[in-house]
């Protein structure tokens, strides 16, 4: 979207209209030196939004290490005592330890859940009562596959260098992690009985810190109304995958609020009139002195600012005291996922109800109604247990 700051701004001569001045002792005219170009507002290396990719892909490549699935498939065998198998890892003989869960177990192609959860994923239950707070900031962190990912480290890069190149590493990674939270937090109170890992909360707050900046900004910007119609289709978009199945939507429009608000306060640029009187030569008057900012754009970084403090404050409370926000509102869950005769919303239950006479143990998933019986060597092994009814349940 092109900004009146990107064009070059030639200093004007101090002679007043522009002629040569004559060289000494010579009725030549010097050449005219070569004008300086002058940018408004500063261009930043980006460096933050590679590092975050980095930290993202490392902490994915250190879960899959922690997950090591042919090690638990192979105790889960050995429980099983030779009746049945535990379902088979991705990949196993390429990657070895680094192998994928099943696919039926896991789609995205990752880890297992409770593997994600050892590693910080963001669960309720977990925050209200256990108090691990950090969960809001760890679960931004974690993918829960390579599609995962994939999707939002190539969002991030095309997005992330854009701002930071215009804003700099303090105001973006401030707005990313902020936003995350801020995603986090909804998730929590929404998404009660599920677990959420991803970025994809402080992508969306990008996304809205991109739309207040053109609202803020809206007089350094030409052709602004094509730009906020782009601008507004893209989040339109990218808000309505969020109503597909196993897509925590809550997470985005949690991130999308906090980035758009945090977008007034962090984002916010001197009117273009300031910053050529700024920046112009000495002795060249500019007219009346002008404010560094405009009074809409104060009077929204205020509003914003006093909405952002309050919504997390009350956030913070409700999430303390364990507050089921789905049971307050009957017709919230169809911002997370919007039920049709191709799919489901409904997430897939893999519990079984399982009683034991010896070593026969018999199983029945709730969601199925499928029941079966093996014989197995260890029934206090957790891993062969959930093995055997992922499969059953599958």
């Amino acid at each position: 979207m092109p900004r009146r700051g990107e064009t070059a701004v030639v200093p004007i001569d101090a002679d007043g209209a522009g002629h040569r001045r004559p060289k000494s002792g010579h009725g030549q005219h010097r050449p005219r030196p070569p004008a300086q170009e002058f940018r408004p507002f500063r261009r930043w290396f980006p460096f933050l939004v590679p590092l975050f990719v980095a930290a993202n892909v490392g902490l994915f490549v250190l879960t899959m290490y922690v997950n090591d699935c042919p090690a638990h498939a192979a105790a889960a065998d050995a429980a099983i005592g030779g009746a049945a198998q535990a379902q088979g890892c991705l990949l196993q003989q390429d990657l070895g330890r680094f192998a994928f869960q099943p696919y039926r177990e896991n789609p995205l192609v990752g880890p297992s859940s409770a593997t994600l959860l050892e590693m910080g994923a963001l669960e309720t239950s977990k925050i209200a009562k256990d108090h691990e707070w950090y969960r809001l900031i760890t679960c931004i962190w974690l993918h829960a596959g390579v599609v995962h990912i994939l999707a939002n480290m190539l969002s991030l890069l095309l997005i992330g260098i854009r701002l930071e190149k215009e804003f700099g590493f303090l105001r973006i990674g401030t707005l990313y992690v902020i936003s995350g939270v801020g995603g986090s937090l909804l998730s929590a109170l929404f998404m009660v009985s599920n677990i959420s890992v991803g970025a994809s909360g402080a992508l969306f707050g990008l996304l809205g810190s991109m739309l207040s900046e053109l609202i803020t900004n809206w007089t350094i910007y030409e052709n602004k109304f094509a730009a906020l119609l782009t601008l507004v289709i893209i989040i339109a978009i990218n808000l309505a995958v969020g109503i597909l199945p196993h897509v925590d939507n809550f997470a985005h429009i949690g991130g999308f609020i906090s980035g758009f608000f945090l977008g007034f306060v962090l984002l916010i640029r001197p009117q273009f009139q300031y910053i050529n009187q700024k920046n112009s030569p000495l002795g060249v008057s500019s007219g009346t002195a002008k404010c560094k900012y405009k009074i809409y754009q104060i009077i929204l970084l205020v509003i914003a600012l006093v909405i952002l403090i309050c919504g997390f404050i009350i956030g913070f409370v409700l999430l303390m005291k364990g507050f089921n926000a789905s049971e307050q509102c009957s017709w919230c869950h169809y911002l997370s996922c919007v039920p049709t005769s191709k799919w489901s919303c409904k997430a897939p239950s893999n519990y079984c109800v399982s009683s034991q006479l010896g070593d026969q143990l018999n199983l029945t998933c709730q969601s199925t109604g499928k029941t079966e019986t093996y014989v197995i060597n260890n029934p206090a092994n957790a891993e062969a247990l959930k093995h055997l009814c992922l499969g059953l349940c599958s």
